[in-house]
């Protein structure tokens, strides 16, 4: 089976919070041919991993990381790259992956009122400017 996976998935598979869903998640993942994994799915999985259950970015990035290393996921790998600095710099990983997409649209500079975002990204090199 070719999946399409839900971020409700992958957080049962990863967080193991629920015991029946997380036995679900593994069999159907485990099972699957190919699984592909939208952006905006990782973009609510980090969300939920630092919001709701308070994971350290490097606890975010270790299960981004190995799905990365996983033949059968298809993803924007580029763009998730670019998530995971911004995560691993300390800042959001929807900026860094958002930032790439836009270039990789044909913008030239990440405009944002986020301090934070717009440094990180100038210090990787990228056009940023605060509004």
């Amino acid at each position: 089976m070719k999946l399409v996976v839900d971020t409700n998935v992958l957080v049962r598979a990863v967080m193991r919070d629920d015991p029946t869903q997380a036995r679900v998640a593994a069999k159907v993942l485990k099972g699957a041919e190919s699984i592909a994994i939208a952006l905006p799915c990782l973009c609510e999985f980090v969300w939920v991993l630092r919001k709701v259950y308070g994971l350290a970015a490097q606890d975010i990035a270790a299960p981004i990381r190995a799905l990365l290393a996983t033949a059968n996921v298809q993803m924007n790998r580029p763009a998730v790259e670019a998530g995971l600095a911004m995560l691993e710099a300390h800042g959001d990983f929807a900026d860094g992956a958002i930032a790439f997409e836009g270039t990789w649209l044909g913008g030239e500079t990440f405009v944002s009122f986020d301090k934070q975002a717009v440094a990180l990204l100038s210090a990787q090199g990228r056009t940023a400017r605060l509004l």
